[in-house]
């Protein structure tokens, strides 16, 4: 029967078992082995070493000759395993004694920088632009809100999900494509806003930006970056034959994505400015911010930023919360102009939409649209993956969830 259990590098190797990554302040990592392996294993733990007498300590005369020395029974030296480096010794002062600690060496690895100009060109093909069908609705705009995209997330890396649902490039754009249909298909005005509230990537070198948490992924770098930009691209590009005017905002400061989130926006923004006059792309850097359409301001924020906040935002609008978006709308003057300030944040992955607790502001959380990973599963539940379509007439406002199966 096969078991997953943790094993030090070197027992790994002596199996002939490829190395595994260590989790964070660990010195095992994971493998699946037979059960009597593993027993075996757990025998040689606690087989003691053979010991046997090590001078520790010499006394010497004036002429540098030994007069007498002191032994002590001691382990045999440890036999570092090939391809394994000492990192670290350690002597007691009284006893000669020595604790050695090794790893396995690190092998120089090239560091490929990302081709921005080969991405860039590869997206700079100008299309025949349509005419775009003019609505008469004054000052009435359109927004689209996508949240917690994930980019290289694998939802099911051991085979035993329990809700498997495949999160790689290909479903990724089928999603681009369905939102952006959508979002043509309910068109209200002849302007739009696209909001994506960070966490665009699932991390970078298979971990968060924010923690270093080991996470399941299934792209590389290179492949996510890749992914994430044609994403960002075929996503804007369709409404801009269907729109006079289309304005993006990113969150560039949250706890998966980080700077790798930030270099995908700024590659989206140089692409789509570059070929269009009638887009403007925002990449926001600040844990919180803010932007105005008309009298209406909406701060926005992932709910979790890259670096230092231990507790974000949460679903529910709790009282320290109301005070510290009451602070920042204070320190920025938006209770002086906005007739409606509407506070909006990604990270929790629920749709959930508080009109009532403040009576200064709304507060609304917004979906993932990435699917549940296997930690969210197994320790709260499935959700609902999705993305929402708003409509804005003066400060009557229209919600339209499109949640995805």
């Amino acid at each position: 029967m096969k078991v997953r259990k943790r094993l030090y590098d070197s027992e790994a190797l002596e199996l002939g078992l490829s190395l595994n990554k260590h989790m964070k302040h660990r010195k095992q990592a994971l493998y699946r082995i037979d059960s009597e392996v593993y027993e075996e294993i757990l025998r040689q733990r606690i087989k003691p070493k053979p010991r046997k007498f090590v001078n520790t300590q010499n006394k010497l005369d004036k002429n540098g000759n030994v007069i007498s020395s002191l032994e002590k029974l001691q382990s045999e030296a440890i036999d570092i395993p090939e391809n394994f480096e000492v990192i670290k010794i350690s002597t007691s002062k009284t006893t000669g004694q020595q604790w050695i600690q090794y790893a396995a060496k690190q092998e120089d690895k090239e560091v490929k920088d990302f081709d921005f100009e080969g991405i860039v060109k590869k997206h700079i093909k100008r299309l025949d632009r349509l005419v775009v069908p003019i609505i008469d609705k004054g000052k009435d705009f359109d927004r689209l809100v996508i949240s917690d995209v994930h980019i290289g997330m694998e939802t099911n890396k051991y085979d035993n999900s329990m809700y498997p649902i495949k999160w790689n490039k290909e479903e990724v754009l089928k999603d681009c494509k369905r939102i952006a249909e959508t979002t043509i298909k309910e068109r209200q005005s002849n302007f739009i806003v696209v909001d994506d509230y960070g966490d665009l990537m699932d991390g970078f070198d298979g971990k968060t930006t924010r923690g270093g948490h080991e996470l399941p992924q299934n792209m590389t770098n290179e492949e996510a970056f890749d992914t994430a930009v044609e994403f960002k691209i075929k996503l804007i590009e369709p409404l801009l034959d269907h729109y006079s005017r289309v304005e993006v905002n990113n969150i560039c400061n949250d706890n998966h994505s980080g700077a790798f989130g930030y270099f995908v926006n700024k590659t989206m923004k140089q692409i789509l400015e570059l070929k269009y006059d009638n887009v403007k792309v925002t990449n926001h850097r600040k844990f919180i911010n803010h932007y105005f359409i008309g009298n209406i301001c909406f701060v926005i924020s992932h709910g979790k930023d890259d670096k230092s906040l231990k507790f974000g935002f949460k679903p529910q609008l709790k009282p320290d919360s109301i005070e510290k978006i009451d602070q920042y709308c204070k320190n920025n003057d938006i209770y002086k102009t906005a007739d409606l300030v509407i506070f909006c944040k990604g990270d929790s992955h629920q749709a959930l939409f508080d009109m009532c607790s403040s009576d200064d502001f709304y507060y609304f959380n917004y979906p993932a649209l990435s699917p549940s990973s296997q930690w969210v599963q197994n320790n709260f539940k499935k959700g609902r993956r999705g993305f929402f379509l708003e409509s804005y007439k003066g400060l009557d406002v229209y919600l339209k969830p499109k949640f995805i199966k």
